[in-house]
């Protein structure tokens, strides 16, 4: 009987006479003895299966999108360069979402999702309804400048006339809530007597956002315009503190 010995690289190679009831193995060689093949059988050694994580896949796929429909529109955004950003490929955007007006819809419905989940986490019920209303309007001013793929995917809906988003019953339902909890704090103000009576809150919050949306997305041509750099740290400061004093002497009793 020969004995299976092993080289450097891992490979068997046969000499000499082995001990009795000694197994031949090399380690990583695959060889092994008489007795231990039989016990084996024909079996193979169990592998775990590669499993595609999709979710992740998913992901990087809609984080991609994002970027480029921020940055191009529906239009002019393009499936190969999506794919090649999220590091997958133009068959598994298809598989996931059907088409590029598809995944727009969805990009789209994320963005507002996102923000409306973001808001009902300030827990504004618990604070004073005027410093209530402060954050809210702090928050959404912080909100544009940290998302600004936020602001040019409305932008880019709004040329489709909303067709998209009037898709999204989940978008509807999460807009809803928010109109809630802005009555909610308009509600409380009345009560402690400090804001007035008959403020719409559908209104206010298309105030909030605009005085906000409008100064971002017309920086460029507002910088020029009225001759001051519009981004400077100073200027967003002036013009967040500006904003809270608009809406709060805008609902003060």
């Amino acid at each position: 009987m020969f004995v299976a010995t092993c080289n450097s690289a891992g490979f068997g190679r046969r000499q000499g006479i082995s001990a009795a009831g000694g197994k031949n193995r090399c380690p990583g060689s695959g060889l092994m003895d008489a007795s231990e093949n039989t016990a084996q059988g024909k079996a193979k050694p169990a592998q775990k299966p590669r499993i595609r994580d999709a979710e992740a896949t998913k992901a990087r796929i809609l984080e991609a999108a994002k970027r480029e429909f921020a940055k191009s529109g529906l239009g002019g955004a393009r499936v190969d360069v999506i794919a090649e950003k999220a590091r997958a490929n133009k068959r598994m955007i298809y598989h996931y979402f059907d088409s590029k007006e598809r995944l727009f819809q969805t990009v789209l419905e994320n963005a507002y999702l996102d923000i409306r989940i973001a808001e009902q986490k300030l827990n504004l019920d618990h604070l004073d309804p005027r410093e209530a209303l402060e954050r809210l309007v702090r928050f959404t001013w912080d909100y544009y400048l940290k998302n600004p793929e936020f602001i040019t995917l409305v932008n880019s809906e709004n040329l489709h006339r909303a067709k998209h988003l009037k898709k999204s019953e989940t978008v509807k339902d999460y807009s809803r809530r928010f109109v809630s909890m802005v009555q909610s704090i308009l509600e409380r103000g009345v009560a402690a007597g400090v804001f007035r009576k008959g403020v719409d809150p559908v209104q206010l919050n298309i105030t909030v956002a605009a005085i906000g949306y409008y100064y971002l997305t017309n920086r460029f041509t507002g910088s020029i315009v009225f001759e001051r750099d519009l981004m400077t740290k100073e200027a967003l400061e002036e013009r967040l503190h500006f904003n809270i004093d608009t809406i709060l002497r805008l609902v003060a009793a």
